[in-house]
């Protein structure tokens, strides 16, 4: 085993994992890093953050997805930088693990262009913990709501700002609202959770802009059945405690839920390559850091263009595919078969849901909206979860958020102190 090829991936997410799974049975060992102990299923996480589904249900041990593949270590700890003369990642509490090829997955965080100190009052989605403290935040608004006795406050707490309209902004504004409208009306006595505000800006001319016009302008429709306030062409200039400055205007407002924007990781600095603006490293055709053949950088961390002069996007089958391709050039270069060509991206389709109940799908000729494409954006989903107990729980906890109209995660499990001294 000393002897095989030590591969070094940095990133247990989609990217990394499938690299690692593509490698089984190569003359290889593996070391997968992480900077959590879990692997993400990050399209989902927007519902652990609306109380649709529990954190066990989109999340996954690595350790336990690797119990059988002896050639896979699995190591808690955050990369600190790469000595690409020694050909080491160093953690950050001092190891330094040796590599022969390196990977780099380490996705992307939170952009807050410029204004960093956002991030306290509008906490945007990546993690987990990201999901849980809106989750609290959302029902804290609430019941705080409930026993406030001045209406300018309380319209303040009942007032919901989702800044960003990309596929995670129209998802989370869906929910909160369906949940504020449909959900909770009749557990509050002094409430009447009906009248909550669910505010979605954009700075752009429209929401979803990935998508066609036609389905842009259908998920604004429905959002607004929903009761959502869908404002457009006007950036946010200010986030506080106490609310939102769109433009010139103030919004009271509570809660404030970033989605505008990622920044990858520091990646690029660490192998001193050349990033784009959002700090993704600019990759060669085969997805290697320039002058650098034994680094790959693959998924949010990469920019790579594709043909038509796009970049390609940042989404969990982008990343899928361009660790499926660096397995394969790496096995190539082990065995001395032909290298695979230049990477080439393949589209399959855009989607994103309106609620519980309507969703978009773009497949380029092909486009579906409504209650259909909701069915197959869930079971689209549902297949590329791990394991058939996960299956089954998600699907079995939309069937019934379907059916009842209840969610099933509404608990309140730690203390929020920003939101209580508030």
């Amino acid at each position: 085993m000393q002897e095989r090829h030590h591969v070094v991936v940095v990133g247990g997410g989609f990217g990394g994992l499938q690299l690692v799974n593509d490698l089984k049975g190569a003359p290889v060992k593996v070391t997968l890093i992480d900077r959590r102990n879990h692997h993400l299923f990050q399209p989902l996480l927007y519902q652990v953050a609306t109380t649709v589904l529990a954190t066990s249900e989109i999340a996954w041990p690595i350790r336990r997805l690797y119990r059988d593949r002896q050639e896979v270590t699995t190591l808690l700890g955050e990369v600190a930088g790469v000595d690409m003369i020694a050909k080491e990642v160093t953690l950050a509490h001092g190891q330094s693990i040796p590599y022969d090829t390196l990977v780099l997955a380490t996705g992307a965080t939170h952009a807050y262009f410029g204004h960093d100190e956002w991030a306290a009052v509008a906490p945007g989605l990546k993690t987990l913990e990201d999901a849980t403290t809106i989750r609290r935040r959302v029902l804290i608004a609430f019941e705080q709501a409930e026993v406030e006795e001045d209406t300018a406050r309380r319209d303040a707490l009942l007032t919901f700002t989702i800044i960003g309209a990309g596929p995670t902004g129209v998802e989370l504004a869906g929910i909160i609202a369906e949940m504020a409208h449909r959900t909770l009306p009749g557990e509050f006595r002094r409430i009447d959770t009906r009248l909550a505000r669910v505010v979605l800006v954009e700075a752009g001319p429209r929401i979803l802009p990935a998508f066609s016009e036609e389905l842009s302008a259908y998920a604004s429709r429905e959002l607004e059945k929903l009761g959502v306030e869908v404002l457009t062409g006007t950036p946010v200039t200010d986030c506080t405690d106490e609310g939102v400055t769109i433009g010139e205007s103030f919004v009271p407002s509570r809660t404030l839920v970033w989605a505008a924007g990622v920044q990858a990781s520091p990646a690029a600095r660490w192998v001193g390559a050349d990033a784009d603006r959002a700090g993704r490293v600019k990759v060669g055709p085969d997805l290697t850091a320039p002058h650098h053949p034994d680094i790959f950088v693959i998924g949010d961390t990469a920019s790579v263009i594709q043909e038509d002069g796009k970049p390609v996007p940042g989404i969990a089958p982008a990343a899928k595919q361009q660790g499926a391709y660096v397995a394969q050039v790496i096995r190539g270069r082990l065995t001395g078969s032909p290298a695979p060509g230049p990477f080439r991206y393949r589209h399959q389709g855009s989607l994103a849901t309106i609620g519980k109940r309507a969703a978009i799908i773009d497949f380029g000729r092909i486009k579906l909206r409504g209650s259909l494409a909701w069915w197959i954006w869930g079971i689209a989903h549902i297949y590329f979860l791990i394991g058939t107990r996960s299956r089954f729980a998600v699907a079995w906890s939309w069937l019934w958020t379907y059916l009842s109209g209840q969610h099933s995660a509404r608990l309140i499990t730690q203390k929020d102190t920003l939101r209580e001294e508030r």
